[in-house]
C-alpha cells in the first residue's frame, strides 16, 4: 500500500498545487524517431528565422531608408544583439534536448545479472560524503538510510556535520544532538538484517561444494530475500509521513526495494518449483547481494571541532577538510586554539589515535537529497568500465520530488526536472557538468587536481574549488584542464527537494546566478590546454559550455532592456517571435514529458519575471567579486518548515516590474507602438499572476512590513556594556605564549621587575626578569614547580610533571613547539 493514501500534510495544500506523488519511470522511454526528426526540424527554424529577421528588419532598414540618425542606429544594433543573445540561448536549449533523446533512445540498461557477476569479481570501496548545516535531524535520517540501503560491497557513510559544535541555544543544541545520533541509531536500526544475512552468506560459503546449489539452500536463500521484504515493509510502515517527501522516502526507497527483494525470493522459489537449478556461483551472488545490501559503516566528522582544519563557510570546505584526511592516521593534541589533528608516520600508531580510510571512489550527497536503490552499483560499473577510464565523475542529474504542496515548489520542481533533460543532452556533447546535489567521483581524479596551502602552519588541500559558489562547476573545468572527463547516467536515480516559499527560493537562485562569469577565463585555458594535449574540442561542447555560465548574466541584462527600453516600432518583427516559438512548443513538450502541464510555459515565463531581479544580483556580485577578489559567502538553502521571509528588495522589485509594465503600455498605446504596447501587457499579466500564485498578496505585505520595521529594531546582545569591570591580578596566558609565540609589536607591560604572576587553575609561576615595561632580550622563562597541572600540552606521558620545566628562548622560536602528552 502506498504511504500516500494515508497521506494528510502537515502544512495546508495550496490550490493548484500536485497531487501526484508518483515520480518518473527510472528508464526514461525511447523517444520515436519522428519525436528527434521535429527536434532537428526546430532546430533548424530557430537559426532560419532568426537570420530572416536580420535580413528582411534590421539589414533592410539601412538599405530601404538610407542614412539613418544615431539613435535608431544604436537602437538597431542593441536590439539586435539583445535579440541574439537570447535565441542563441533557445538554440543551446534545443541542441543540449536533442542530444538528451538521442541518449535516451540509445539507453541499454545493464542487466542484473550482469551487475552481479562484475562485483563478484570487482569489490571497489566507496565512501559517501553528506555535507550538513543547520538541517532538520528527520531531513539528513532519510538521505543517510538512502545511502546505508545502497547495494555494495564495501561502503561508508559519513556525516560532515558543519554546525557550530557548542551552540548557546538550547533548541539549536537539542537538535545537534539529535543529528550526532543519526550514524548510531542507524546502524543499531540495520543491525539485525546485517548480522542475519552476513552470518548467512558465511555459512553458504563455508558449505557449498558443487557446481549447484542444493535445493534446500536455494529455498532458504529464497526465505531471506522474503525476510528482507517484510523487514522494509515494517520499516516504511513505521516512517512517519508529514510531507511529501515523507512519502518518496517511505514508497520508493523502502517500499520499492523490498518489493524488489520480495520479487526476486518469488523468482527463486519458481525456479526450484519448475525443477531449474541454480549454481553455487549465482546462489552466492544473491547472498552478497543481501548482505552487502544492509551492511554499511556510518560515521559523523565535525571539522569544526578541530582547530587544524579549515573552517571557511561553504561546503565545499567542509568536503574537502574530511577528503584530505582520507587515508590517513592521526594524533589528537591539546593547543590553546584547541584540539588539532597531526598526522601519525605509519609504524607508530598509538592507542587512540584516528584513522580515517581512503577509497576507490566517493560520493557527494547533499543533505536533503535521497538516493535510489542500484545507484551506486550502476554508477560505479559505469566508471569501472575501459572505455571510461578517464571519467571522473557521473552522476544523475536530481530530479525533483513529486507531490509538492505549494505552487512555487511545483513550479521550481518542473524547471529542475526540465534541467534533468538539459544536462543529460550535454553529455552526448561532451559538455557535462558537475551539478553538486549527488555524484560519483573517482577519488584518483580528486587527487590528480588537488591544491595544497598552508594556513597557520596547517596544510589545507583543496580538491573542490571554494573561489565561487557554484563551486561544482569550476572542479568541472579544473578536471577537464587535467584530462579528465565527466558522464550523467542517462537514468533517474536520484532526487532532491525544492524550495518550498519565495524567501528559500531566492537564497538558491542568487547563489546559482553567482560565478559563471569568474570561471570562464578557465574555460578558455582549458581549451587551450586540450589542444595543446591534440585533443578534439568541439564548437557545440564550446558553445554549451559558454552557454551554461553565461546565459543568466546576458538573459538578465537582455530582458530588463526588452522591458525598460522604448524600441522603435520598425525593429519590431513576427520574425522575432517565430524564431522563439520553436523554443517555447519544445519546452512545452518537455513539461509534458516530465508529467506537467504544456500551458505551465507561461507559468515558468511569470516565473523568471519575478525572480529577474534575483538572478540580476547574482550577477553583479560576481562582477564585484572580479573587481574586488574577495569571495563571495556561501548562502545555504534554508531547510525550514515555516515560510521564509523575503528580504524587501526581492519583493518590492517584482512590483516595480509590474508598474513599469503597465506603466509601458499605457505610454505605448498613447505613442500607437501596438508591438511593444502588446508585449508590456503579456509581462504585466504574467507577472501580477507570479506574484499572487508564488509569492502571495498577505505574504508580499508582511514581507515589505518586516523589511521596512527591522533596521528600527536593535538587538540588546549588542549593546555595549557601561559597567566597569574589577581590577584583576595581571596574569598571562602561558600556554598561549608557549605555543604561539610572540605575536610582534610592543609587548604588554605584565608585572615590575621580578614580580611572581599567579595563574589561575595551576600552582605555575612564571617569573618574567626585565626592566619594567619590558621583557629583556624577548625571552621568557617558565618555571613550572613539582606538582604542577598539566593539561598535555608540556611533557611526555606526565611522567616528567615533578620536575622544573624552563623554557629560554626567542618567542618566536617557541611558536609551535610541543610534545604531546
Amino acid at each position: 500500500m502506498s504511504s500516500a493514501t494515508a497521506y494528510t500534510p502537515a502544512r495546508k495544500r495550496q490550490l493548484g498545487s500536485e497531487k501526484r506523488t508518483e515520480p518518473l519511470p527510472t528508464v526514461h522511454p525511447k523517444p520515436s524517431d519522428r519525436k528527434i526528426t521535429w527536434s532537428r526540424v526546430a532546430i533548424v527554424l530557430t537559426v532560419l528565422f532568426w537570420a530572416i529577421y536580420v535580413v528582411t528588419t534590421i539589414i533592410r532598414q539601412f538599405i530601404d531608408s538610407g542614412s539613418q540618425n544615431f539613435r535608431f542606429t544604436m537602437e538597431a544594433i542593441g536590439y539586435t544583439v539583445v535579440v541574439t543573445f537570447l535565441t542563441f540561448s533557445a538554440l543551446m536549449y534545443l541542441v543540449a534536448r536533442q542530444g538528451a533523446l538521442q541518449r535516451f533512445q540509445k539507453h541499454v540498461r545493464v542487466p542484473r545479472a550482469e551487475l552481479d557477476r562484475h562485483f563478484a569479481d570487482n569489490q571497489p570501496s566507496i565512501t559517501v560524503l553528506v555535507p550538513s548545516y543547520a538541517e532538520e535531524p528527520e531531513v539528513v535520517r532519510m538521505t543517510l538510510l538512502s545511502a546505508a540501503l545502497q547495494e555494495f560491497p564495501s561502503k561508508r557513510v559519513v556525516l560532515l556535520l558543519d554546525d557550530n559544535p557548542d551552540p548557546s541555544d538550547p533548541a539549536v543544541r537539542e537538535r545537534l544532538e539529535a543529528t550526532r545520533d543519526l550514524a548510531h541509531d542507524i546502524s543499531a536500526t540495520l543491525a539485525e538484517p546485517r548480522f542475519r544475512f552476513s552470518d548467512a552468506l558465511m555459512r553458504y560459503e563455508l558449505g557449498d561444494t558443487g557446481v549447484y546449489a542444493t535445493d534446500e539452500a536455494a529455498l532458504e536463500l529464497a526465505d531471506h530475500y522474503r525476510w528482507a521484504a517484510h523487514w522494509l515493509y515494517a520499516q516504511a510502515d513505521a516512517h512517519t509521513i508529514e510531507d511529501h517527501v515523507d512519502v518518496f522516502f517511505a514508497d520508493q526507497v523502502l517500499r520499492a526495494l523490498g518489493d524488489d527483494l520480495a520479487l526476486t525470493g518469488e523468482a527463486v522459489s519458481a525456479a526450484i518449483a519448475e525443477g531449474a537449478s541454480l549454481t553455487s556461483k549465482r546462489v552466492a551472488q544473491l547472498y552478497r547481494r543481501l548482505s552487502w545490501t544492509f551492511d554499511a559503516d556510518l560515521a559523523v566528522f565535525e571539522r569544526k571541532k578541530w582547530a587544524s582544519l579549515s573552517h571557511e563557510a561553504n561546503k565545499a570546505m567542509n568536503l574537502n577538510a574530511y577528503i584530505g584526511l582520507m587515508g590517513g592516521t592521526y594524533r589528537v593534541e591539546e593547543t590553546p586554539e584547541g584540539q588539532i589533528l597531526t598526522p601519525v608516520a605509519a609504524g607508530q600508531r598509538r592507542a587512540g589515535d584516528i584513522d580515517i580510510p581512503d577509497s576507490d571512489f566517493l560520493l557527494t550527497l547533499d543533505a536533503d537529497s535521497i538516493l535510489l536503490r542500484e545507484y551506486c552499483l550502476r554508477l560505479t560499473y559505469f566508471l569501472q568500465q575501459p572505455d571510461n577510464a578517464r571519467v571522473a565523475v557521473t552522476q544523475t542529474p536530481y530530479s525533483s520530488f513529486r507531490g509538492a504542496g505549494t505552487r512555487i515548489e511545483r513550479l521550481a520542481g518542473a524547471t529542475t526536472d526540465i534541467q534533468h533533460i538539459l544536462h543529460q543532452g550535454k553529455s552526448y556533447y561532451g559538455a557535462t557538468f558537475w551539478v553538486g546535489a549527488n555524484a560519483v567521483i573517482r577519488k584518483s581524479a580528486l587527487d590528480d587536481i588537488v591544491e595544497t596551502e598552508f594556513v597557520g602552519g596547517f596544510e589545507v588541500r583543496r580538491y573542490i574549488q571554494d573561489r565561487t559558489v557554484i563551486e561544482d562547476t569550476e572542479s568541472s573545468i579544473d578536471l577537464g584542464t587535467h584530462g579528465w572527463t565527466l558522464s550523467n547516467y542517462p537514468e533517474r536515480l536520484s532526487y532532491s527537494a525544492t524550495p518550498p516559499d519565495f524567501g528559500s527560493l531566492i537564497v538558491q537562485r542568487r547563489r546559482w546566478a553567482n560565478g559563471g562569469l569568474l570561471i570562464l577565463p578557465k574555460l578558455w585555458r582549458q581549451v587551450k590546454e586540450r589542444k595543446r594535449r591534440g585533443e578534439t574540442v568541439s564548437r557545440i561542447e564550446l558553445l554549451l559550455r559558454v552557454n551554461y555560465m553565461a546565459s543568466i548574466s546576458w538573459a538578465s541584462f537582455g530582458l530588463i532592456f526588452l522591458l525598460a527600453y522604448p524600441y522603435d516600432g520598425r525593429l519590431l518583427s513576427p520574425m522575432v517571435l517565430l524564431a522563439a516559438l520553436p523554443y517555447f512548443i519544445s519546452q512545452a513538450a518537455d513539461l509534458r514529458y516530465s508529467g506537467y502541464k504544456a500551458t505551465d510555459i507561461f507559468r515558468i515565463y511569470g516565473f523568471n519575471l519575478i525572480l529577474l531581479p534575483v538572478n540580476l544580483a547574482g550577477v553583479l556580485k560576481s562582477i564585484q567579486q572580479s573587481l574586488t577578489g574577495k569571495k563571495i559567502p556561501f548562502a545555504r538553502t534554508p531547510k525550514v518548515k515555516n515560510r521564509t521571509a523575503s528580504p524587501l528588495l526581492y519583493v518590492i522589485a517584482p512590483l516595480a516590474i509590474v508598474a513599469f509594465s503597465l506603466f509601458t503600455l499605457w505610454r505605448d498605446v498613447n505613442a500607437q507602438n501596438w508591438g511593444n504596447a502588446a508585449f508590456a501587457a503579456f509581462n504585466a499579466t504574467l507577472a501580477i499572476w507570479a506574484i499572487v500564485a508564488y509569492i502571495g498578496i498577505w505574504n508580499t505585505i508582511m514581507d515589505i512590513w518586516i523589511g521596512m520595521t527591522k533596521p528600527l529594531y536593535v538587538d540588546k546582545s549588542r549593546r555595549r556594556s557601561t559597567e566597569q569591570a574589577a581590577p584583576q591580578t595581571a596574569s598571562i596566558d602561558w600556554r598561549s605564549v608557549l605555543y604561539h609565540g610572540h605575536a610582534g609589536g610592543e609587548v604588554p607591560h605584565l608585572a615590575r621587575v621580578g614580580a611572581v604572576v599567579e595563574v589561575p587553575a595551576d600552582d605555575t609561576a612564571v617569573s618574567v626578569p626585565g626592566s619594567e615595561g619590558a621583557v629583556a632580550e624577548g625571552t621568557v622563562a617558565a618555571t613550572a614547580s613539582a606538582g604542577s597541572a598539566h593539561d598535555g600540552t608540556l611533557g611526555a606521558e606526565g611522567s616528567e610533571a615533578a620536575a622544573a620545566v624552563t623554557a629560554s628562548a626567542p618567542a618566536e622560536s617557541v611558536s609551535g613547539e610541543r610534545q604531546a602528552a
